[in-house]
C-alpha cells in the first residue's frame, strides 16, 4: 500500500511495510505540474498481464510492485487489492503512470484532484 501526500506543490508518494523490499522502492516525490490526471479503476489493473518486469515483484493474482514496461509506457505498481487501485498519469517523468493502492481512494483522487486545481 501507498500512503499519499501533497505539501509544496508536490505529490509526495511512500511505500509502506514489507511493499518497500517488493517494489524497490521505497518513496516517490513528483511535482504536481507533472501530474496529468488521476482515476479510479485504472486500465489493466484487474488484467493478468502487467507488462515486462523491469525491476519489482509479481506473484499473479497476489501482488505486483516494481516498475514494468506496460504497453510501451514505464508505469510504476503497487497493487495488492485491485479494487483500492488508483491511477496517477504523468508527464515528463521517469514514469508514465502510477498505479498504486491507497487506503481509501475516492479521498486520494479527490485530495490530488483539488491540489491539481490549485495548481493551475
Amino acid at each position: 500500500m501507498v500512503a499519499v501526500s501533497i505539501s509544496d506543490s508536490t505529490l509526495h508518494l511512500r511505500v509502506e511495510g514489507m511493499h518497500k523490499l517488493w517494489a524497490i522502492k521505497s518513496s516517490l516525490d513528483i511535482p504536481l505540474e507533472h501530474v496529468s490526471g488521476v482515476s479510479a479503476d485504472p486500465p489493466g489493473v484487474h488484467d493478468w498481464w502487467k507488462g515486462i518486469r523491469w525491476g519489482g515483484t509479481m506473484v499473479p493474482g497476489v501482488l505486483i510492485a516494481g516498475t514494468f514496461l506496460y504497453h510501451g509506457d514505464r508505469v510504476f505498481w503497487d497493487v495488492n487489492n485491485p479494487d483500492m487501485a488508483i491511477g496517477i498519469s504523468l508527464n515528463d517523468e521517469h514514469y508514465n503512470e502510477l498505479i498504486i493502492e491507497v487506503e481509501n481512494p475516492g479521498d486520494v483522487i479527490e485530495m490530488i484532484q483539488a491540489a491539481l486545481q490549485e495548481n493551475i
